[in-house]
């Protein structure tokens, strides 16, 4: 561990801030420039700075499961090209760092006058179609990933200062599945660009206010100080093991070991089921994501999601389970989902909190006119904080819903329906949060996928605490029938036809004493 006694404490939150604040108005810039209503409207998006390791050492409050895995693709690209002054470099590969195809990051180098390398700074957005075999690029019944669009391993967007336009769209329109909306798609990239680019000004005029030696040094000071925070953390933890199943049958086994002594973790996910058939393979970049999110959470000291995070913790995953997946499996629903039931597994082992409703609720509709793709809200698991929060983004998604207005403007969709769905939430001392039910009408003919969890059981409570309703899946003809659909859906809609949601809620955690059972 570095030492952190060597950095003035003052100094230290000065750049917490600074660099949190680099990492902020890189985001203001995407979301304002951006086309697509996924990250102007959903904020799906992520920026985030490295050291020149590729190391990440501050980032936004944006979406934990882009940040954690976003050093992984920042080291991919170190590891495969010697970075160029003037150059920007595009992944979505989650075999490459990546974590699902739609997320396309953009990378940006930052060089001293002599051509050094300095620092990166990275850009990640969910865009709303990239090709594949429905429309928004997150089939239900993906089985490889040539299924799910386009794949960028490491694409130079950039080079000597101009963007590769030519290059860029040929590769969004080329293969079995190309990418439905590639001018979207380019619009989205600029933008990304010019969120790096508001990086790249704003790290020059701390370099030039500070001193580079200076600047690098509370880089590493800040990772050093949040792998000392963790490490405190730890020393509070006790160990455990979880076993949590998932609606295609997985099971995700993990067990912590903590040495409280030493500040330090091994977290091992042997016995995890092997990799699927289905696409809720989680890459290991995503899987690495949940784990630095959870203990992140654990600390509660102001410190920016960072590399130093991850020190003290040791990781054992299986190569071929599916929570580290082999090329070229299907991956689209592991970032999503599965990156939710890693979280729920590690804080119920851990014994601090019952699971939350487990899943993204991914709803993706689209044909060859219009893509769109949301996230839909749930109830977040009791534990020793209290009671669960209704109808919250939890865990590895912080994004939200479109404006209805925005919503109905831009799609062809009515919004019939969007509420709390009572009663949902466990039972217990502390009691889970409710979901939500979310009902959208078509006006249009449509293809919808569904990506989502928990539908055939709900989330487990914890320390007697009672589970959380199961979700559920409708569709509503126009003629008022009705077909239950199932955790992984596709079905062809017709004007008039309804998809309704009702999200799963949260457990509860401890068990309700009896009535009577108080001592006197």
């Amino acid at each position: 561990m570095g030492d952190v006694s060597k950095a003035d404490p003052v100094m230290l939150e000065v750049f917490n801030n600074l660099f949190m604040h680099i990492a902020t108005h890189m985001g203001y810039v995407l979301q304002q420039t951006a086309s697509s209503v996924n990250i102007k409207e959903r904020l799906d998006f992520s920026c985030a700075l490295f050291d020149a390791q590729g190391q990440l050492v501050a980032n936004a409050p944006h979406m934990p499961v882009h940040l954690g895995s976003m050093g992984e693709t920042v080291t991919a690209i170190l590891n495969r090209v010697q970075p160029k002054p003037g150059s920007s470099y595009l992944v979505n590969s989650p075999y490459h760092g990546g974590t699902h195809l739609p997320d396309l990051t953009v990378v940006t180098p930052v060089f001293d006058e002599n051509n050094k390398l300095l620092f990166l700074v990275a850009s990640r957005g969910h865009h709303a179609d990239i090709g594949g075999i429905t429309p928004g690029s997150m089939p239900a019944h993906s089985h490889s990933l040539a299924d799910e669009g386009i794949c960028f391993k490491c694409f130079e967007l950039v080079q000597q200062g101009l963007l590769d336009e030519i290059g860029l769209r040929q590769r969004l329109t080329s293969g079995a599945h190309p990418a439905r909306n590639p001018e979207q798609n380019i619009a989205d990239l600029k933008a990304q660009l010019a969120a790096n680019q508001k990086g790249v000004q704003e790290l020059k005029k701390v370099l030039n206010y500070f001193g580079l030696t200076t600047v690098r040094s509370y880089m590493q000071h800040v990772q050093d100080y949040a792998e000392l925070c963790v490490r405190q953390a730890i020393g509070q933890l006790s160990n455990g093991n979880y076993c949590y199943a998932m609606d295609n049958g997985a099971q995700i086994q993990v067990k912590i070991d903590a040495d409280q002594m030493a500040g330090s973790a091994h977290i091992d996910f042997t016995g995890t089921s092997i990799q699927t058939q289905d696409n809720y393979n989680a890459p290991r970049a995503v899987t690495m994501a949940a784990i630095l999110y959870v203990f992140r959470c654990l600390v509660d000291d102001d410190i920016p999601l960072n590399a130093g995070c991850l020190l003290p913790i040791r990781v054992t995953i299986p190569e071929g389970c599916f929570l580290s997946p082999t090329s070229p499996a299907a991956v689209v629903a592991g970032n999503v989902e599965t990156s939710q039931c890693v979280c729920n597994a590690l804080f119920a082992a851990m014994g601090v909190m019952a699971p939350a409703q487990g899943t993204m609720n991914n709803l993706i509709f689209g044909n060859q006119t219009y893509q769109y793709y949301e996230t839909i809200c749930g109830g977040t698991g009791a534990g020793l904080h209290g009671n669960g929060t209704d109808a919250i983004h939890s865990h590895m998604t912080n994004s939200r819903l479109t404006d209805p207005e925005v919503l109905e403007l831009r799609f062809p969709v009515l919004l019939e329906n969007f509420s709390i769905r009572p009663n949902s939430g466990g039972q217990g001392q502390f009691q889970g949060g409710n979901g939500v039910i979310r009902r959208l009408r078509f006006t249009q003919a449509m293809e919808v996928s569904i990506l989502s969890n928990h539908r055939q059981h709900g989330p487990a409570g914890l320390h007697g605490g009672g589970s959380g309703l199961p979700g559920h899946n409708l569709l509503i003809r126009n003629n008022g029938s009705q077909e239950p659909l199932p955790y992984a859906a596709h079905a062809q809609l017709q004007p008039g036809d309804s998809i309704e949601i009702a999200t799963p809620g949260g457990g509860g955690f401890g068990a309700i004493e009896p009535a009577g059972s108080g001592q006197i």
